[in-house]
């Protein structure tokens, strides 16, 4: 349970696969308050969004999901007709919306999760009311350095061993080059932990998803098409998706507000956590 909010569990069925799902909602308050979701980014869970979904539970009922293959939304072991589209996680998103009746929601994403969220808004404009990309932006092709990823990316989901969550400081070590400032190690941990368990087919099949031809080809048109009021935060010390990406992103629409953090990088609503929610409530209140 956490302090002052009321977390509930559960699980649905979407295409033949159990997602889990969780709701952070004020104790003791029957007012409908508007729904914020949030979506994860690749080797995460839900649960490095609990304290941000805390934070603002006060002004939004909170949805959270782990993504398919994803934290604890496990594949089963029987054959299930699925791929691993960013398209196809948007529309996860659109069924589990409808199987809960929600018809318009705030979006609150983060790095492969913010492109899910991208498509989400440009596939389901009606359904968003604001939205919030965190670590997100344009690539350029570069097919030498892209096949470089896919056989780095492909090592490192292929070799992964519950072993090394008891290795000294590999949390630490794992987490280096996602952080410009340091985080709590119960964060470390449980996003090492979270990486761990990631499907083997899904953790590959979003790396070719996410950084591919296709992506740099139709992200830019999918900014370009955004009419929802959006607000894209990156991290300056950011060298997964390194803030000039978003500010590209940025200059091609005039509904996308662009906010750079200082001293922050891949994750900087846990780096700063203060700022990071300073800005997203302004942004929500205007």
């Amino acid at each position: 349970m956490l302090p002052n909010s009321l977390q509930v569990q559960q699980t649905i069925n979407i295409r033949g696969v159990d997602h889990y799902y969780e709701w952070i909602r004020q104790p003791n308050e029957n007012i409908n308050k508007p729904v914020m979701v949030f979506i994860h980014g690749w080797g995460g869970s839900a649960r490095y969004w609990k304290r941000t979904a805390t934070a603002l539970s006060d002004q939004f009922d909170c949805l959270l999901y782990d993504l398919r293959g994803f934290g604890r939304s496990k594949l089963p072991t029987t054959s299930v007709e699925t791929t691993y589209d960013l398209e196809e996680y948007a529309d996860d998103l659109a069924f589990l919306l409808d199987v809960l009746k929600l018809d318009q929601i705030y979006l609150h994403s983060h790095s492969m999760g913010a492109s899910v969220g991208v498509y989400f808004i440009t596939s389901y404009p009606e359904r968003v009311k604001k939205a919030i990309l965190t670590c997100n932006g344009i690539f350029e092709y570069d097919q030498k350095a892209f096949e470089t990823f896919y056989k780095f990316g492909g090592y490192v989901v292929k070799f992964r061993y519950p072993w090394f969550l008891k290795v000294p400081f590999a949390d630490r070590l794992f987490m280096a080059r996602f952080l410009h400032r340091p985080i709590d190690k119960a964060e470390r941990l449980a996003f090492l932990e979270d990486y761990l368990l990631a499907d083997y087919a899904a953790a590959l099949g979003t790396i070719f998803t996410s950084v591919s031809k296709k992506a740099v080809e139709v992200m830019p048109q999918k900014f370009a098409q955004i009419t929802t009021p959006t607000l894209l935060i990156s991290g300056e010390k950011d060298i997964i998706i390194p803030a000039k990406l978003g500010q590209q992103a940025a200059k091609l629409n005039d509904k996308i507000q662009y906010v750079e953090m200082s001293k922050t990088a891949h994750f900087p609503m846990l780096e700063d956590f203060d700022t990071y929610l300073k800005i997203v409530k302004e942004f929500l209140k205007n």
